[in-house]
């Protein structure tokens, strides 16, 4: 045996070897003093053993492991289960698979607008299902959305109209709407406005 397979194997041994070694020198000094109590120490010596192989095995060794494993887990798993999963499916060219997947962890609210717009990905993608990935980030406005997540969802929405579905206006009239809600970011929206602009109108100019 290896005691770095049973790191406590050790301990337990060598309190074995002490009860034994006990109960041998209490039966010899029973015999010499003739006191029979001296045979009580057997029964603490052996009681003692028992409550350390107890300890050892039903309470300290699996708290250990439990720690270590905790240790070894901490930092892979995010909290949710994170997306590596399903990120796994979509990379081994299971894209359904991977888009259903999505759908689910979809139904869990505080996921719910990033496992919609990484399923649209997917749709407008390699599914080729770009009218049903405009349907789903639309239907994420039906409720509240941060100022994060609806500048995320308009962003998307313009990529997909732009590039998927051939639908400039539609991607120009969604510009508009974000650069209405977000000044901040007016400056960058309003170039890809212009940019949107010149690839439908081509060198005309057209009031922003």
């Amino acid at each position: 045996m290896r005691w770095t397979e049973e790191p406590f194997s050790l301990v337990r041994v060598m309190v074995g070897i002490i009860a034994l070694l006990g109960t041998m020198f209490a039966v010899v000094l029973a015999i010499v003093t003739r006191d029979v109590r001296m045979l009580e120490l057997v029964g603490a010596l052996w009681a003692i053993y028992g409550l350390t192989v107890g300890f050892l095995s039903g309470l300290l060794e699996p708290a250990i492991d439990g720690f270590f494993q905790l240790l070894a887990n901490v930092g892979l798993v995010r909290v949710g289960g994170g997306y590596s999963s399903i990120e796994t499916l979509a990379v081994r060219g299971h894209y359904q698979a991977a888009a259903d997947e999505y759908a689910e962890r979809a139904r869990h609210h505080p996921e719910r607008v990033e496992a919609t717009l990484r399923r649209a990905a997917l749709l407008a993608g390699p599914l080729r299902q770009p009218e049903t990935a405009a349907v789903e980030l639309d239907s994420l406005r039906a409720g509240p959305l941060s100022s994060r997540d609806d500048f995320r969802v308009g962003l998307a929405l313009v990529d997909l109209h732009e590039n998927q579905l051939q639908d400039p206006g539609r991607a120009m009239a969604e510009l508009r709407r974000l650069i209405d809600r977000y000044p901040a970011a007016a400056r960058r929206l309003r170039a890809a406005l212009r940019d949107l602009k010149a690839q439908r109108y081509g060198g005309t100019q057209t009031p922003s």
